[in-house]
């Protein structure tokens, strides 16, 4: 699957958006959430928390394995997805919509300057892919 031109991607196969009020969208990419299988629980930071790019700021359960999920930037979370949280396959099948995570406030912008393009992310999903 082509990955959004829109959106920038953390090598640990979660991807970033800046939207209008400078806030960024985050979620888990359609390699993670392939990998993983029919995702079944996510546990997310709440609102206010710090997070920071590359550390878990959560965790992911499927069938499969519990994951952590990792900052693509730091900040302070704004909001996080109620509707993700109830139901988890949304992340299945919209992760670069509906299937958002969480929304943070970055404290450091030029983090996002170090995330990948959607081809540069394309071409390390396809080194790993087995």
């Amino acid at each position: 699957m082509k990955s959004p031109e829109n959106l920038l991607f953390s090598p640990l196969h979660t991807w970033a958006r800046v939207e209008d009020d400078r806030s960024v969208t985050v979620g888990i990419t359609v390699y993670a959430q392939y990998e993983l299988g029919e995702l079944q629980y996510f546990g997310l930071p709440r609102v206010g928390q710090a997070i920071t790019k590359d550390r878990a700021f959560g965790e992911v359960e499927s069938a499969k394995t519990v994951s952590d999920l990792h900052a693509p930037c730091s900040g302070e979370v704004v909001a996080v997805n109620a509707e993700v949280v109830a139901n988890p396959s949304i992340a299945n099948h919209d992760p670069y919509g509906t299937g958002w995570i969480v929304r943070v406030r970055p404290t450091e912008l030029w983090e996002l300057e170090t995330l990948l393009g959607p081809a540069a992310y394309e071409t390390l999903v396809a080194s790993q892919s087995h």
